[in-house]
């Protein structure tokens, strides 16, 4: 069992050694490549690249309008008939029907801004995620004020407060992510061109 277990510590040694190798002239692809191929993969990166980006910022789009969808339909019941729904019958007695009417209203316009935002193709699009948070954030002060004066904290309320909120954050998160790997294209292709030109 000992020779065994020297066996495999010294195998498993000398695949950790050869992950470190770095590799030699006689590899099959260490030839470089010609600018021609640098740019066409460079090109392929910045394709499949604004590719993702339009796929995800639609993704968050679609989620997006169906919150604000489902908030319409909250805003609908509230009107139609009252401290129907549950999670605003919680407030029966501390709020008016018109006071939770008027915040939800607030909160499918934070879902509005978020989605110019994904949607806007200009340089300072990030503003409009940042007055989603503005907004979200008073939300956010406005619905926990009232679930913390309910005698029992209401846990299956709590996406009233961080729901707006917590979709401004994440579309800005989204999109930090995608400038971020746009950024790292952009200096894919000014490495090659910094190639070229020595």
């Amino acid at each position: 069992m000992k020779k065994l277990a020297r066996k495999w510590r010294r195998t498993r040694r000398e695949e950790d050694d050869d992950k470190f190798v770095l590799p030699t002239s006689d590899d099959v692809d260490s030839r470089p490549i010609d600018t021609q191929e640098q740019e066409e993969f460079v090109r392929s990166l910045e394709e499949a690249h604004a590719q993702q980006s339009r796929q995800w910022r639609s993704v968050f789009v679609v989620l997006l309008i169906c919150y604000g969808a489902f908030l319409f339909y909250s805003i609908f019941q509230q009107f139609v008939s009252p401290w129907e729904l549950r999670y605003h019958a919680y407030f029966m007695e501390d709020l008016k029907s018109w006071m939770v009417i008027l915040a939800e209203w607030i909160a499918i316009m934070a879902c509005c801004l978020s989605i110019v935002g994904l949607r806007d193709k200009k340089n300072d699009h990030r503003r409009w995620f940042w007055y989603s948070c503005v907004v979200g954030s008073a939300l956010t002060s406005f619905w926990l004020y009232y679930l913390l004066r309910l005698p029992k904290f209401r846990w299956d309320a709590i996406w009233l407060p961080f729901g707006p909120l917590c979709g401004a954050g994440t579309c800005l998160y989204v999109d930090h992510l995608l400038e971020e790997s746009s950024e790292e294209v952009k200096k894919l292709r000014n490495y090659m061109y910094a190639y070229k030109s020595r």
